[in-house]
């Protein structure tokens, strides 16, 4: 349905829906953006590097999962509960670790002799889980199935600059590009780069993914899929690398958020990654587990829909922007996990920057003073500069978790106390989807609350969102100078002169405010006292994270 690079989720990550997006430095730590989040009952200090190092191995474990996958075709593995299973399963040319850095994986080396070529040199003697050796022509058919139109690969934006995928020796597989293309590399620790047998995806055709093997090369192979409430993964003994810890996971399929917490409180799940955020509470004093806050790449922000109305004025956006109480929604929406944030992109995506270049990225936002009355009274004379007092502005809503709620209510709110007419629709949690991916759901609202997470470790993810016509640019934003320097950084590759370039997106962005920042978000992980050794950060979106818990003790 896609074929973009990334996607954006715009709930509560625990909903009842599946919404159909480098070579960084490891994250800073402390709270993303710097600081810890303010008040709130489960108020933190700091992000968790890791937990404990597992003691021991386990026969299986029980993880809960807020939806079942739709599929779990690689192409298609665009959302938090597709790639946290598909993580464990199939593997991609390149992989992230824990720390957010980009490693070689099932691609020993991956040389760029031009700009425009990279050479993957493949590791030999790589079993897939229908027992066949991993050769090059597995990994050119793997690649090919992202650009088959036919197939509609969510990653297809991705391969947008591929002129040609080539089997180049029998471990050998050579890309060439239109164009230099920075950001290509990085995406290949993703879905993007995932290799499977082509003799087993061509056996499963039109049910690949939907059932049977998926016939990859991780650590776990796909197990019993009981649709509606469980699946399973069983220990790949073939697997080249460290062997999985425990024996079985299965994931039980949670959709509604109380139900998910009562599992890890009972013990039904050991435990979960995205915790709802009014359960942090609950789980952090229960005494059955341990809660804990890593590394997430994820802002929060109100993604903004329709430009021909009051919000086409660009003081208009401003002033929403000085207004909104981002402290106040830090403490409520998210239970003071997190840090109020007015910048398009999270701080931890910067970690490669020379330090003056993230601070450039940084220092360069319009300012934004603590002092609320302050804020609202410049707010509201920009308000009338624009001649936008009284005029109507439309908020979706969504009873799915109280960060979309809150958000709606705090922009309404701000909207209200500076002279617009801020008014919110409600959208049932089963048609809130709807908003990402068809322009008709959109219709009659200016904006919507939107959770984001990074693919890459590389701002780019977010800035390429507004690009001229790109699918997730939903408001239609356009901006010749912010187009020119996407492409300058997008054809440059050294790191520390392409963050240069972005840190200029970043300035220039601040000033267009093409959606509005509300907050930077940490991943949440729960564990009982039972298992251990699951990494903190988002970084299960494309490690084998699964195959390091094991014993507690």
């Amino acid at each position: 349905m896609r074929t973009h690079r990334r996607r954006s989720l715009g709930v509560t990550a625990l909903t009842l829906l599946a919404l159909a997006a480098g070579c960084a430095g490891p994250p800073r730590t402390g709270g993303s953006g710097g600081g810890p989040g303010q008040g709130g009952a489960a108020a933190w200090n700091r992000l968790s590097a890791s937990t404990p190092a597992a003691r021991g191995s386990l026969s299986s474990f029980t993880w809960a999962l807020y939806a079942e996958p739709p599929t779990l075709d690689y192409i298609s593995a665009f959302d938090y509960e597709q790639n946290m299973v598909l993580a464990n399963v199939c593997e991609s040319l390149m992989r992230w670790t824990p720390q957010l850095t980009e490693v070689p994986g099932l691609a020993e080396r991956m040389d760029r002799p031009d700009p425009k070529t990279f050479v993957f040199q493949l590791r030999p003697g790589v079993r897939f889980q229908d027992g066949g050796t991993m050769t090059a022509d597995d990994v050119v058919y793997s690649l090919k199935r992202q650009l088959d139109p036919a197939l509609g690969s969510s990653w297809g934006q991705v391969f947008q600059n591929v002129d040609s995928i080539s089997r180049t020796g029998p471990l050998q597989v050579t890309v060439r590009l239109k164009r230099p293309d920075s950001q290509f590399p990085q995406y290949m620790a993703t879905a993007a780069g995932v290799v499977a047998s082509a003799k087993g995806v061509k056996a499963a055709g039109r049910d690949y993914g939907t059932s049977g093997g998926l016939d990859c090369t991780g650590p776990y192979r796909l197990g019993a899929w009981n649709k509606g409430q469980s699946l399973e993964l069983d220990r790949f003994v073939g697997y080249w690398g460290k062997p999985a810890k425990s024996a079985k996971v299965v994931f039980d399929f949670l959709t509604d958020p109380s139900a998910l917490t009562n599992a890890l409180l009972t013990g039904q799940a050991d435990g979960g990654y995205l915790i709802p955020s009014e359960s942090y509470t609950r789980l952090r004093t229960s005494g059955v587990g341990t809660l804990y806050f890593g590394q997430g790449l994820t802002t929060v922000n109100l993604a903004i829909s329709n430009l021909k109305g009051p919000l086409g004025d660009v003081r208009v956006r401003r002033a929403l922007s000085m207004a909104l109480d981002r402290s106040g929604f830090v403490a409520t929406g998210l239970d003071g996990v997190g840090s109020a944030s007015n910048a398009l992109s999270p701080r931890a995506a910067w970690a490669a920057a020379p330090g003056p270049v993230a601070d450039a990225a940084f220092a360069g936002l319009p300012p934004v003073s603590t002092d609320r009355a302050q804020n609202l009274a410049a707010a509201k004379a920009l308000i009338a500069q624009a001649g936008a007092t009284g005029k109507t502005v439309t908020v979706a809503t969504s009873p799915i978790g109280q960060d979309v709620s809150l958000l709606a209510t705090a922009v309404q709110s701000a909207g209200r106390q500076i002279g617009l007419d801020v008014r919110l629709r409600t959208i049932a949690p089963d048609a809130y989807t709807a908003l990402f991916s068809d322009q008709k759901a959109r219709a009659g609202l200016d904006m919507f609350p939107e959770t984001y997470y990074l693919s890459i470790t590389d701002p780019m993810d977010v800035f390429a969102n507004f690009q001229t016509g790109t699918f997730e640019n939903y408001g239609g934003f356009s901006d010749p100078g912010y187009d020119q320097l996407l492409e300058q950084a997008g054809e440059t590759y050294d790191p520390a002169a392409r963050l240069a370039i972005e840190a200029k997106i970043q300035q220039l962005a601040a000033q267009q405010v093409p959606w509005i920042p509300a907050a930077e978000w940490p991943t949440s992980l729960f564990l009982d006292k039972r298992i251990t050794g699951a990494p903190t950060s988002i970084a299960y979106m494309y490690y084998p994270w699964a195959a390091d818990v094991g014993a507690a003790g």
